[in-house]
């Protein structure tokens, strides 16, 4: 098991959240929101942030330096709010990592949870996904959806000018609406049919509105961050022996690999309100 820091007892046992940045912040904003109770500690990977276009072995060694830090801070249970560390990471740490580091803890994913509802919600079975291109290339929404429901047909539109457009406070520009209405339009030209497309990026929910004035009424919109929080309450119902060790004071703590003042300034926008940040040693 990896050992935890002398400050991080058993009493302070938070359920960590990680991301390459800042999009997880919408996701944990979601999450506090169906549990409150719960303590969080987010860790944004600033310092090697983007991943999106990153290797396959790299964003794996990043996500699992990541992973084993949050359990030495006493997280029992960490959820990945990163669409690239769970398209590219995910499985290697639950199947090959987790036996031998940590086998009484839990790492979980935020594709999964949308993946395993969205042939609940599509009428057409014509599904589109919006995502980054490393998350696209991994074809982890195709293979999860055709998992759970093979007659689906899904579609991927690669969006990398979003992230950087979100991230520089641009997301209400004219500028925005350019590349938003551009891959909607390619998307849609890929297959008209389809009604229901996933947000395969946390960092996307900041475009929604955008987003949303260039689709018919007809078309559905899926943000992950309610999503995931639902299914992660269930999964917590359904797991006591996992929700027992999990502490319960409220308490949010925050950390990134760089720029603490960087990370303060920007969370804002990801996470509604102001926090205040220490940089991981």
């Amino acid at each position: 098991m990896t050992k935890t820091d002398p400050e991080n007892r058993m009493e302070h046992c938070p359920i960590g959240v990680f991301d390459s940045g800042f999009g997880g912040l919408t996701v944990l904003k979601e999450i506090e929101r169906v549990l409150p109770q719960y303590d969080f500690l987010y860790l944004g990977d600033n310092a090697h942030a983007p991943y999106g276009n990153r290797s396959f072995e790299t964003v794996y060694a990043y996500t699992l330096e990541a992973v084993q830090w949050l359990f030495g801070k006493g997280c029992p249970l960490v959820i990945l709010a990163c669409n690239t560390a769970s398209a590219k990471a995910l499985r290697t740490i639950q199947q090959k990592d987790l036996p031998a580091i940590a086998p009484d803890r839990r790492v979980l994913g935020v594709i999964r949870p949308v993946t395993e509802i969205v042939g609940t919600l599509t009428r057409s079975r014509h599904v589109g996904i919006l995502a980054t291109a490393g998350t696209v290339a991994s074809q982890s929404y195709v293979i999860e959806i055709t998992r759970y429901f093979p007659d689906i047909a899904v579609v991927q539109e690669p969006c990398p000018m979003w992230v950087p457009l979100v991230e520089n406070d641009e997301s209400k520009s004219d500028g925005a609406d350019y590349f938003v209405k551009q891959h909607i339009n390619r998307l849609l030209a890929a297959d008209p049919w389809i009604d229901t497309i996933i947000l395969g990026c946390t960092h996307y929910p900041l475009l929604e509105h955008k987003i949303l004035s260039h689709l018919s009424p007809g078309i559905s919109l899926l943000s992950q961050g309610a999503i995931v929080a639902e299914r992660l309450a269930d999964y917590l119902n359904r797991h006591p022996e996992i929700a027992q060790r999990c502490s319960r004071q409220g308490r949010r703590d925050f950390f990134t690999s760089e720029k603490a003042d960087l990370f303060d300034r920007l969370a804002t926008l990801f996470y509604g309100r102001e926090i205040r940040c220490r940089e991981k040693l």
